[in-house]
């Protein structure tokens, strides 16, 4: 039976996320960990990675989330490479349930208005 659910890779490149994760389970949204995203302009390295990552999980048929995106140097470089989905502080900071309603009711009512709303 289809639960309708969805796994997703969370940290991936960090701790015991593996590659190997990528066949064995049937995950279909891979988080890229906030090492290789928060300021990403600073590092060739972590850029190549990132790149990389993207690419590969999209021809899994993933769907690719990355963490910790804080300029919009980092939000501006993810979307130039396909990145799906992004989170971070960029967007807003960790919230406590009321305060998460009132903001999300502010971004709602900003759209209904024909703001720009990230």
């Amino acid at each position: 039976m289809d639960s309708g659910a969805t796994l997703a890779i969370d940290d991936f490149g960090t701790g015991y996320s593996s590659l190997a994760y990528l066949q064995s389970l049937r995950a279909s949204v891979l988080k890229i960990d906030r090492s290789f995203v928060s300021h990403i302009q600073d590092s060739p390295g972590n850029q190549v990675i990132v790149r990389s990552t993207i690419n590969m999980a999209h021809e899994l048929g993933m769907t690719v989330v990355a963490e910790g995106v804080e300029t919009l140097e980092d939000e501006l470089f993810l979307r130039a490479h396909g990145c799906d989905l992004a989170q971070g502080y960029l967007y807003a900071r960790p919230l406590a349930l009321p305060d998460f309603g009132r903001w999300l009711a502010s971004r709602e009512s900003a759209a209904t208005q024909g703001l720009k709303s990230i």
